[in-house]
């Protein structure tokens, strides 16, 4: 497996590209996972705290010698607000929970969840975020599922976009507009359920099976090799460590641009998730 490269941010920190997410990982469970992507070379981990699974993760940093400094150095740790705990006193109390159930002094990038526009909150959240921002104990600030009319909204209240935004993206599931509206602002796109939670492998009436045959690959290898070419931040599950060894090897081989163009041309009208303008992760 080749060395995974980072994303530089627009705040001068930089992020590895490919690290793992644990969505619907059991909390008793998180641990073993997180320790084994650790030891197969993850040095990104990806949580929040409507997973309700921070604990485990936290556990897994420890089993893995990276929960204290100065090996937590090497480690980006994402955690993300619940949304029912939006606002300034309510984020900054949270907060301090979180933190305690990670075992571990900071957190690398800490997300608004959802941008729940039928209650926004969003700026008195960004102000207990840019607090603890002041205080060093969550270094980059981000936010989850924001369009643009959120990230305009966001910036003109606060005077600052995120670094990172966090969306649902696959080739099936592109979201062009958000893309090039991050782009332009300098806010790094990072894409959850990358393999629409394994819809996208059967995508193209085999188009993605016949692209992995081509290169001696996995569909799943195809996709995130995709993400990685695009420039995306990819944050794949697995609870299997021959999985997660998998999900990490994107990096012997390239897609050619006119595989890019058919991959591309997979976009379609349907999410996997949820709709930012009406869901709540409470």
């Amino acid at each position: 497996m080749g060395q995974v490269p980072g994303i530089a941010l627009r705040d001068g920190r930089t992020i590895p590209q490919v690290g793992l997410g644990v969505l619907r990982v059991e909390d008793e469970r998180t641990a073993g996972v997180v320790a084994s992507a650790l030891e197969v070379g993850y040095r990104h981990i990806d949580t929040a705290a409507g997973y309700g699974n921070e604990r485990g993760v936290g556990q897994g940093l420890a089993q893995a010698g990276l929960a204290d400094w100065p090996e937590r150095e090497d480690l980006w740790l994402t955690t993300k607000l619940k949304d029912s705990e939006q606002g300034y006193d309510n984020a900054l109390k949270a907060f301090d929970r979180q933190l305690g159930l990670l075992g571990t002094d900071y957190v690398d990038l800490y997300m608004i969840h959802w941008p729940t526009p039928f209650n926004w909150r969003a700026d008195r959240t960004w102000r207990a975020f840019d607090r603890l921002r002041q205080e060093g104990r969550a270094r980059s600030l981000g936010v989850c599922n924001f369009l643009p009319e959120h990230l305009d909204r966001l910036h003109k209240e606060t005077g600052e976009y995120p670094v990172v935004n966090q969306i649902e993206l696959h080739p099936s599931w592109q979201q062009r507009e958000t893309v090039a509206y991050c782009r332009e602002h300098g806010i790094a796109v990072e894409a959850y359920s990358p393999l629409a939670r394994g819809a996208d492998l059967e995508a193209g009436g085999g188009l993605i099976a016949a692209i992995a045959r081509a290169h001696g690959v996995s569909p799943a290898q195809v996709i995130l090799r995709w993400h990685i070419e695009n420039g995306t931040i990819i944050i794949p599950k697995s609870v299997r460590r021959a999985r997660q060894v998998e999900n990490l090897d994107l990096f012997s081989f390239s897609l050619s641009q006119g595989e890019h163009v058919q991959i591309d041309a997979l976009d379609g009208p349907t999410r996997a998730g949820h709709d930012p303008l009406t869901f709540t992760y409470a």
